[in-house]
């Protein structure tokens, strides 16, 4: 099974290396990007039922991830969103997790974790 992933990334080199990254090793089919928490918010009020994972970074050009994972509190059972970020604290993975962020990854060393993550995720079926 293929993964539908919406992905909450402001850089361009790091969002189509993520994509290309997971879409290759992790059965990941990307439906679309946000730069912005209030496009974020947007689109996955738009297209509730049409994502597996949403992966979300909480530094962005306007807004936070974490306004993102608020947004995320209500969704289906079986999506799962998860954070992506060069500020994965424990602190901030604590607060992560309170808004309901499934996991925490951080984006200088825990890559691999992330495709792992992401290929039992596809296996699972989401």
């Amino acid at each position: 099974m293929q993964l539908r992933t919406y992905i909450v990334e402001d850089n361009p080199t790091i969002r189509e290396n993520l994509v290309g990254t997971l879409e290759e090793l992790a059965s990941v089919q990307a439906l679309g990007w946000a730069e912005t928490e209030s496009d974020a918010r947007s689109w996955l009020s738009a297209n509730q039922s049409t994502w597996d994972l949403t992966i979300v970074d909480l530094f962005l050009k306007k807004g936070s991830g974490l306004g993102v994972l608020e947004a995320c509190m209500q969704r289906r059972p079986g999506q799962r969103v998860v954070v992506l970020s060069n500020y994965a604290t424990p602190d901030m993975r604590k607060r992560c997790s309170q808004l309901g962020a499934d996991a925490v990854f951080d984006k200088s060393n825990e890559i691999d974790a992330l495709v792992d993550y992401c290929i039992g995720q596809a296996r699972a079926g989401a």
